[in-house]
């Protein structure tokens, strides 16, 4: 941290905080994305108990526990940072 002013650390939490965000919102799309596939996909393969059928729809459900995950880590990278900044 030599050579730069806390000023400047702050102003660098503060933008790597934005992109958190960015990120953040990023995530909550392809959540929504994700839940509609999955409706799509149930809606169009209702009734249906093929093994392909049944593995998409895990995979999605997956994927979406994966992205749940992901938020809450970026939520968490956060609260870090901030309270460091917090501290400055």
């Amino acid at each position: 941290m030599s050579g730069i002013s806390v000023e400047e650390l702050r102003a660098a939490i503060a933008a790597a905080m934005q992109q958190v965000r960015d990120g953040q919102a990023a995530i909550t799309a392809a959540g929504e994305r994700l839940q509609g596939a999955q409706q799509a996909l149930s809606a169009v393969t209702r009734g249906s108990a093929h093994h392909n059928v049944t593995t998409a729809q895990a995979a999605l459900a997956q994927a979406n526990q994966d992205l749940e995950q992901s938020m809450a880590a970026t939520q968490a990278a956060a609260e870090q940072a901030e309270a460091y900044a917090a501290t400055l």
